[in-house]
């Protein structure tokens, strides 16, 4: 499975931002996504998660009610849509996906940053 992001940029606080992460390879395999995010000096963390089937979801007590994670199965993409961006949202973010055998991939990572 190859993930690959779009979508990261500079905007101010306050603005809102689309991610995009399109998954190809054995696509079929994939059982859950996710994304997650590294700030400078801080440990990666999960930032919202989603299963195959699209009907739960999870997401970090720090995002919620601003992030909404969805996906396409039919593109075989998954969005992290990020409204009411704040300063600490500043992230490298990175898509996940874990296959039935709980294999775990990674993407490259988008650069977000929000100015204040």
């Amino acid at each position: 499975v190859q993930l690959v992001e779009s979508g990261g940029g500079l905007v101010q606080a306050g603005g809102s931002l689309r991610l995009s992460c399109a998954a190809s390879g054995s696509t079929f395999n994939i059982r859950s996504m996710a994304w997650y995010r590294q700030a400078p000096g801080k440990q990666r963390e999960l930032v919202a998660g989603i299963i195959s089937s699209g009907s739960t979801t999870n997401y970090a007590d720090s995002v919620k009610g601003r992030f909404t994670i969805s996906r396409d199965n039919a593109k075989n993409t998954v969005y992290l849509q990020m409204n009411s961006l704040k300063p600490e949202d500043t992230a490298i973010y990175y898509c996940h996906a874990s296959d039935l055998w709980r294999r775990a991939y990674w993407g490259q990572g988008t650069q977000v940053t929000i100015s204040s």
